[in-house]
Formats: C-alpha cells, structure tokens, sequence
C-alpha cells in the first residue's frame, strides 16, 4: 500500500516531520541514501549534543538575520521548551550549560536517536535506507534508486503528499550533497547558490606563527566585524582560523569576501580592559622585554600574544598610546573562505518566498520543504538544530492540514 506521506530524508527535519504526521494517524515512509538515518546529527553530536539554546526569544529570533520573520511563526509552533520538552518525551533529560546552551544530560546524541526510533517504528513509520532520490517519473511518482546487497534496482513510489529534507551541502560524507539542486530547479524553482556557513577562514600566517600556535585556541577575546561585536574563542589552524565566535561572525564575513576578494576581522585582545588602562600599564614599561612585561602587566601571553606581533607593525610596538590601541583593535586579514564540505552547514537554497506558510511549494501542491534545503542560515550554539527542528514540526502540521482539506 502507498504511504500517504513520503518523507525523502532522515535527518531532524525529516523524522520530526514524520512524527507529527504518523500521531496524526497518516501512514508515513521515510527514505534516506545513507544506510542509517540521522548521520549529521550523530557527527555533530560526538562531543555534546547542542540541542537549543535558553536565551530569550528577542534575543534568539534575530540569529535568523533575513529569515528572522519565517522563524518567528515557527518558533510560536515549537520553541526551545517545546524541544526541550519533546526530548524529555523520549526520556532525554536536559541542562542549561554556563554559556546559555542546552544539552542532553549524557551528551550524546546517540542515545536520543535510537529513543526516536523506537517512538517512530511504534508510530508505524518505515524507513528505507540506501534510497537515492532521482526525481520523478512520467505519472508523477517518486523514483529512487535503491542500493541494496544484491545489487541496484529503480523504486517508485506515489504518496499522496512529499516532503523533501534533503539538507544542504555541508558535511558530504553524512548525506547532505546538494544533489536535489538541479531536480527542483528543473520545476522551475529559484534556488539560491549554496555556500558555506559556519565554517573557517583562511590567514596568511607567517611561518613562524603557523609552526608554533597552529591548533592552539585563542580564549576571552573580542571579535568585530561588519558593526557586530562580540566576546568568545576561536582556533589558529594551519590555513587560518575556526570556532565558535568565528562561526558566529561567519556570514558578513564570508559576503565581504565574496564581494572583495579579502575582509579584515578587528580583535580585542583584552576585551575586559579599558584603553586607557591599558595605556597607563604600558607606560610603566622599564627596560625589560615588551614580552616580558606583556606577560607580567597585562597577561598577554601565547596566542594572544603572537596575534599582536603578527599584525600589529612594529613601530606600534614601542609606543604605549598606538600598542594599546593594537591591542584593542588589532586588524586580521582574512584571504578566504573554507570549502563548503568542511563546513559545520550551509546557506543558499530554495528562496523563501517560494513556498506558502506551510512550507509546500506554490508551484507544486503537495510538494513540501524543511531545513537547511531552504534559504536561511543561523550560528551554531543551538539556533541551527532548534530552526530544522522547529521547520520539520511545521512541515508535519502543514502537511496534515494540507491532506485533511484534500
């Protein structure tokens, strides 16, 4: 018997989808080309799962940017405590980390998973795994391409309504390659390019820089760029910089380099220090080394400390007045963007005003979208599960709703 929903992709936008749509009494069919579902998920959640985040809602909607009025509805349908609360469904007990952040209490995102899997088999959800999406045929139906131990044969399938989560282009090796790019453009949907999004920059570091400090964090640092300031901790790699106060920067950043060729990103390396503080220290300076009284007077030392002599000349160097303002404004060169699959997700898509306020296509009823297919972009620290999740429940309700009226 034909699903009366096809949900083409297993990640969280995918299986919240088919939750909603199998308690709804709806007979649900997963498929996803990987041979387990929620790949990205379990990659990103190897080291502590970052569910949502615990701030304010003026303070969370505007980590959308554009998409901030899109979010808005959809966070009103399910917010970080309705995730929270959902999670606790499934017997995953979570806690508010020091920096605002929510977790699962085991910091895996494992066990959440199989708790999700056993809830959707019980919902009467089937998954088909090793399933590749190829597009349509003549009647309409959904064909994939099944890849199984005997070999490779063509499946079709004619739900009654579809829902595409096909994720972006990030993190190839978990599934999300972009290859639905081409399918919907040839309905004649407009599909921005993607690009990465939360992802490093290139440095041109010296050599001295790159062999003593390369895979070293830079802590309790201020970042500016594009009129945003902020205070966290980034990562010296061998091409450049990466981290979360980077991520958090990512997409003005990666734009003015698009556009330019090059942007400068300004960093405070004693954000909690006043300049002129900071000019009384150093006029107290004797004969010893500025190291040495870097270290002593200011606690300036390692990373910190070799960022300032990498970009700040060095006539600024022996004058108290010009190496505080270094010290507070120091300018680093950005040269480039890391490739889109080293990227944390992407950005690009679909155009938002493609679909209607159930996330269905306008120009093909009965055509659903959720998650980083779409056009819209957030910073890591919870906004980007809490966006796929919050699409994915909105996408199940909608297309529910859609079926009903049908």
């Amino acid at each position: 018997m034909a699903p009366d929903l096809a949900i083409v992709g297993a990640g969280p936008a995918g299986l919240m989808a088919a939750e909603i749509a199998a308690a709804a009494g709806l007979r649900v069919a997963v498929f996803d080309h990987t041979p387990t579902p929620a790949r990205k998920l379990l990659l990103a959640g190897r080291g502590g799962l970052n569910l949502t985040h615990s701030e304010p809602l003026d303070r969370f909607l505007p980590r959308y940017g554009a998409a901030e009025p899109l979010f808005r509805r959809l966070l009103a349908g399910f917010s970080p405590d309705d995730l929270r609360g959902w999670a606790a469904g499934l017997g995953i007990e979570t806690f508010v980390g020091s920096s605002g952040r929510v977790f699962p209490v085991q910091m895996k995102a494992s066990t959440l998973v199989r708790a999700w899997l056993r809830r959707l088999d019980g919902l009467g959800v089937t998954l088909h795994s090793r399933h590749r999406w190829t597009g349509w045929d003549e009647t309409g139906a959904l064909t994939f391409q099944g890849t199984f131990h005997t070999g490779e044969k063509s499946v079709t399938v004619t739900p009654r309504a579809t829902l595409l989560a096909l994720g972006g282009a990030s993190w190839p090796r978990t599934g999300s390659d972009g290859g639905w790019v081409p399918l919907l453009e040839g309905l004649g949907v407009e599909v921005a390019p993607l690009v990465p999004s939360n992802m490093g920059f290139e440095v041109p570091w010296s050599d001295h820089l790159r062999d003593r400090f390369a895979g070293q964090p830079v802590k309790s640092v201020g970042l500016c760029a594009a009129g945003r300031r902020l205070k966290g901790e980034f990562v010296i790699t061998e091409t450049g910089i990466e981290g979360g106060a980077v991520y958090a920067l990512s997409a003005p950043l990666r734009d003015a380099i698009a556009a330019e060729g090059w942007t400068t990103l300004t960093l405070d390396l004693l954000p909690d220090m006043a300049e002129a503080e900071l000019v009384k220290r150093l006029r107290r300076r004797g004969a010893e080394s500025l190291s040495t009284f870097l270290k002593k007077s200011l606690s300036l030392t390692g990373p910190r400390a070799a960022l300032l002599r990498e970009f700040a000349p060095a006539a600024d160097l022996t004058d108290p007045v010009a190496l505080a303002r270094r010290i507070k404004g120091l300018p680093m060169v950005l040269t480039g963007v890391r490739p889109i699959g080293r990227a944390i997700s992407s950005a690009g898509g679909v155009r938002l005003p493609e679909l209607d306020e159930r996330l269905m296509l306008s120009r093909r009823p009965g055509l659903f979208l959720a998650g980083e297919m779409l056009d819209w972009e957030a910073p890591t620290g919870g906004y980007l599960l809490q966006g796929c999740f919050a699409m994915g429940a909105a996408a199940g309700k909608g297309m529910v709703e859609w079926l009903k009226r049908q």
